[in-house]
């Protein structure tokens, strides 16, 4: 394989390229966007939702507390009432 060769081949590939296009410019025109009431309310929720925590710390902190010491029970029957109140939701 002949070196020179190379360039000859590649100027054969940089005939065939595309040109770019060329931007137009559009003068007057504008984009312009406008969100509804209920998006405006929906961003609203979307914040608070994002400060907020994923864990209710004034409810699970008592439990972890009674975890912790021991000192948490559960009794099998309610446990039974939700198993079967759940397994009848999933139906």
């Amino acid at each position: 394989m002949r070196i020179e060769a190379y360039t000859q081949v590649q100027s054969l590939y940089n005939t065939k390229k595309t040109a770019k296009a060329q931007p137009q410019s559009k003068v007057g025109v504008s984009d312009k966007l406008q969100i509804s009431g209920i998006g405006k309310d929906i961003q609203i929720a979307k914040q608070a939702l994002a400060g907020s925590g994923d864990i209710r710390e004034d409810v699970t902190a008592p439990i972890k507390a009674k975890i912790d010491a021991g000192t948490y029970e559960v009794g099998v029957e309610s446990f039974a009432d939700k198993l079967m109140q759940k397994y009848e939701e999933m139906r």
